[in-house]
């Protein structure tokens, strides 16, 4: 368990989660909306672990967290009608559903090839993303059904013994990110979360 300020996280400690990252680990931290778990999107054998933890088919992928829209537009196609509306309302609490870049792993893409986009209003996923230097697979760290959970104590009692590393960022209150299909020539409210999604109608 890494104790990292949410505000002003210490680099140092920073560091380890990432290196942790590095090596293929799975790791879980606090984003905007709810603790979430992830790894490289570049490691294969990670991502393969994320979905067997997750229970989770591989015709299902996860979406991945960046640091800024300009690290978006290196693994998605960005029209300049999607690029407007991103960066209103980005960093927050949307997932932006994109086409993709050939860059991007396939074990990340759907069949429509799109990819889902996270840039989290959290100095934490902000700064594991930058030190990583490449995006991070994310989903949420709870088991499907159930309530999620709210603290990093709580994440430990669920995925403790499956995962390499847990950052502690404080407790959040916890409720799903709003997922908006920027695909088209306008934006569709996919899923009603914690992002309003009012201006989208």
């Amino acid at each position: 368990m890494l104790y990292i300020n949410p505000d002003n996280p210490q680099s140092r400690l920073i560091e380890k989660a990432v290196a942790v990252l590095k090596h293929g680990g799975i790791i879980c931290y606090p984003t905007d909306t709810v603790y979430g778990i992830g790894c490289d999107i570049f490691n294969q054998k990670a991502v393969k672990r994320l979905h067997q933890i997750k229970g989770r088919s591989k015709e299902k992928p996860f979406s991945f967290m960046c640091c800024d829209l300009k690290d978006v537009s290196t693994y998605c196609s960005l029209s300049n009608a999607a690029y407007r509306v991103m960066k209103k309302n980005l960093p927050g609490a949307y997932t932006f559903v994109l086409p993709t870049m050939k860059i991007v792993p396939k074990i990340m893409i759907t069949k429509q090839k799109t990819v889902g986009i996270r840039v989290p209003e959290s100095p934490i996923c902000q700064m594991l993303v930058q030190l990583l230097g490449n995006p991070i697979a994310t989903t949420t760290a709870a088991i499907d059904g159930e309530e999620l959970p709210s603290s990093a104590f709580e994440v430990e009692l669920l995925f403790g013994n499956q995962v390499d590393e847990i950052i502690d960022g404080g407790d959040v209150f916890p409720m799903p990110s709003s997922v908006v299909d920027l695909t088209g020539p306008e934006p569709i409210v996919l899923r009603e979360g914690k992002g309003d999604t009012s201006h989208f109608r």
